[in-house]
């Protein structure tokens, strides 16, 4: 049962990111927006992605496993403002409103570590390359909002 529940939780982050990921693309949009010079390539995102999704589905598999309802919340919460961001930012074009989520999934994050990190430090480990992956990426929306708005 174990082992299921991490399956379960690999199933819900690497397969709800890869499905809206890739029914969330750049497109035409996207490559004709002022970007930030410290906009990265393309083929980054990606892989970048895989390990992330694997890294948030083990940190919430843990905190399940352990009964940690209260770092629970904002897993769930950081895991539905994800799904939410790329629709906005990619399919509704909708830089603001990305924007203020990415804000809110980003705080979810922060809570999520601040949960974890006094009871579970793996965990809290695996969630800092996603706050800093996450930091980097509201930065970059936030820039391309300021040069595109």
């Amino acid at each position: 049962m174990r082992w299921l529940s991490l399956l379960v939780f690999l199933a819900i982050s690497l397969g709800g990111g890869l499905l809206i990921g890739a029914n969330n693309t750049p497109d035409d949009w996207y490559r004709h927006l002022d970007k930030p010079w410290f906009n990265p390539p393309n083929w980054v995102f990606a892989p970048a992605w895989t390990v992330l999704y694997v890294l948030i589905a083990v940190a919430g598999w843990r905190v399940f496993q352990a009964g940690n309802r209260r770092a629970m919340v904002p897993w769930v919460l950081q895991m539905a403002l994800n799904f939410l961001w790329s629709p906005l930012f990619f399919s509704a074009h909708a830089l603001l409103p990305a924007l203020v989520v990415i804000l809110g999934l980003l705080a979810a994050i922060l809570a999520f570590l601040a949960r974890t990190g006094p009871r579970d430090a793996i965990a809290f480990w695996c969630f800092v390359p996603y706050a800093v992956w996450v930091s980097y990426a509201t930065l970059l929306n936030a820039a391309i909002w300021r040069l595109n708005g």
